[in-house]
């Protein structure tokens, strides 16, 4: 059955509603976690990267979040003086340095953020596999939509050059 075009505009406008909705939940929870554990939204987004990537160079950080070098380097004193990181040597390359998380030193935010990964996975029963699918499909083709556009604006520009 197909909808009409205001029916579908109605659907996309509640889509971004609910999706500017959900990121601003995003950022109170990083900002809720982060005073809960001493670090600021900023470490703890960025120890949640370093986690989900294995780990990272101070670059490839600074890369990924459009830190300065020198923030990047303070942001990882600060994670490495907390416990939650550790700098490794490349056994290949002197000169390269990567930063993993510390898994023995992350069991109070896995205690904080289980809850919250328990009613998602609740919630998530719900929905078949191909749905899952195709939820995932989407939350990923936003995720690479959201680094062209602030690229975009990292070049100097104002997102108005920007086409998805």
């Amino acid at each position: 059955m197909k909808r009409s075009t205001q029916e579908r505009t109605v659907l996309l406008r509640r889509l971004v509603a609910a999706l500017r909705t959900a990121s601003a939940q995003g950022h109170r929870i990083s900002q809720a976690v982060a005073d809960a554990v001493g670090l600021n939204p900023t470490d703890l987004e960025c120890l949640d990267l370093i986690q989900l990537r294995g780990r990272v160079t101070a670059g490839e950080l600074s890369q990924h979040t459009g830190l300065t070098s020198g923030a990047v380097t303070g942001l990882i004193d600060r994670l490495e003086r907390a416990g939650y990181v550790a700098r490794e040597g490349d056994p290949y390359d002197r000169r390269r340095v990567y930063v993993r998380v510390r898994t023995e030193n992350i069991g109070r935010l896995m205690a904080i953020y289980n809850p919250l990964q328990q009613a998602t996975e609740r919630m998530c029963r719900r929905y078949s596999e191909a749905e899952l699918e195709l939820l995932i499909d989407f939350a990923e083709r936003s995720s690479e939509i959201a680094q062209e556009f602030i690229q975009g604006l990292g070049a100097g520009g104002r997102g108005d050059q920007f086409k998805a």
